[in-house]
């Protein structure tokens, strides 16, 4: 077996970080942008007169960082080469997450609202998989453009992992001599809907509370009559855009729908395995990040005139923290590996346990791993004047947010049990 990296990749990162030194830390330099990273950084981002919502400023610098980023060739690596991209796979994309995230806070990759110079395209793949071709023509084309934005309404207020009981219900109506839906309903943790064109809204079109058949998706128009954000949710990490949407008397028509009548919950499911498999990555890097600096900044601190890493109460838990790394580092890259060599619809079917492995996993070592480093860095560490909070805020999220890792267990526990997977009896 060989653990190496493929020299393509490694020239690759060469490029990269040559790419961020030329193009994006310069940026990030000038017009006193740093706001946006050091100790101001949460208030920098947020307009907290306007319900919380993400600055123009931020975003504008966001959107310029990725348009360098695809002129330079480096945002669509991930997408297939009709859209432009390389269609590079899991392997190499969780190399490179892992590998951004480990360089700490920066313009280059700043995953509150994932962003990065390279991109995730979770949406593209959806509309490559279940798109209509005027919908590929539409939305795959504008997305990249940076002129459409498509939003993921499938949480509800009442209904967060169990997506088949969602109150939210779509109904055949014909208006004005045009057949279409009507849509009524809630949606919650609806992101980016500030700045969406459409939204993907989930509604049960047929069947009963429970089942999985019966549940369709609608690209709808964010300014269409009915649609509402009621609130934006103030988070841990701020600014938030992530609003409580109401869909009330909506009516799409049926070239709206998006994918097959009843079964949208696969449409939903599509991207769930190479998403978490690449965000676990992030924490990964996120978490070596933090290690390394907790050990640079106990071999130079030294009180009562000697180093403070020569104490084991500060070298044991970073030991331990750097030895999950370690094995971390090779189940995800295993995993991303074996995900590459068979067709996407069977990773469900065979690896489903194991991205979750590393999904839940990652998540909670982040965390650990970014309050162990506020702790070694003591008072310092505490401030926002180091990047350990930031981390820490950002990644807790994800023990939720990527399906929380109660119920990655319960698929881990599924496949283990023999319940579902390969072992199912």
């Amino acid at each position: 077996m060989d653990f190496n990296l493929s020299p393509d990749l490694v020239a690759f990162l060469a490029k990269l970080d040559a790419f961020i030194d030329a193009e994006i830390r310069p940026l990030q330099a000038q017009d006193d942008n740093e706001r946006f990273f050091d100790h101001r950084r949460e208030f920098a981002r947020t307009d907290y007169e306007a319900g919380g919502l993400p600055r123009h400023e931020w975003e504008a610098l966001l959107l310029e960082a990725k348009r360098r980023a695809d002129k330079a060739g480096f945002f669509r690596l991930s997408l297939p080469k009709e859209f432009g991209g390389q269609g590079v796979g899991n392997l190499w994309m969780a190399v490179i997450r892992e590998h951004m995230a480990s360089k700490g806070l920066g313009l280059f990759n700043d995953l509150q609202n994932e962003h990065s110079v390279v991109g995730n395209f979770p949406v593209i793949v959806m509309l490559r998989d279940f798109g209509t071709p005027a919908q590929k023509e539409k939305f795959i084309k504008g997305s990249l453009a940076f002129e459409m934005k498509i939003s993921f309404g499938l949480t509800e207020p009442n209904h967060g992992s169990d997506a088949t009981h969602m109150e939210t219900r779509a109904v055949r109506e014909v208006r004005n001599g045009v057949s279409g839906w009507r849509i009524d309903g809630e949606k919650m943790w609806t992101t980016g809907m500030h700045i969406a064109t459409h939204c993907a809204t989930f509604a049960r079109t047929s069947g009963k509370a429970g089942d999985g058949r019966g549940i369709t998706c609608f690209l709808v128009p964010t300014d269409t009559p009915g649609v509402k954000v009621e609130e934006y949710l103030w988070t841990f990490n701020m600014p938030t855009d992530h609003p409580r949407v109401s869909f009330t008397n909506v009516w799409v028509p049926d070239d709206a729908m998006f994918g097959s009548i009843d079964h949208g919950l696969p449409l939903a499911q599509s991207f769930v395995h190479e998403n978490r498999i690449r965000q676990a990555a992030s924490s990964l890097g996120a978490a070596t990040f933090c290690v390394a600096e907790s050990v640079r900044y106990a071999r130079e601190r030294k009180p009562f005139g000697e180093e403070l890493a020569r104490n084991q109460g500060i070298q044991f838990p970073l030991v331990e923290l750097a030895t999950q790394c370690e094995m971390l580092r090779l189940l995800i890259r295993k995993t991303a590996w074996d995900m590459d060599q068979m067709p996407h619809p069977e990773v469900e079917k065979k690896l489903s346990d194991k991205v979750s492995m590393c999904n839940y996993w990652a998540n909670r070592l982040v965390c650990e791993a970014a309050d162990r480093a506020m702790q070694v860095h003591g008072g310092i560490g505490y401030s926002r004047h180091k990047p350990f909070e930031h981390i820490y805020r950002h990644h807790r999220r994800y023990r939720i947010t990527e399906g929380s890792e109660e119920i990655q267990m319960r698929k881990v526990a599924g496949f283990l049990f023999g319940y579902m997977g390969p072992n199912k009896h």
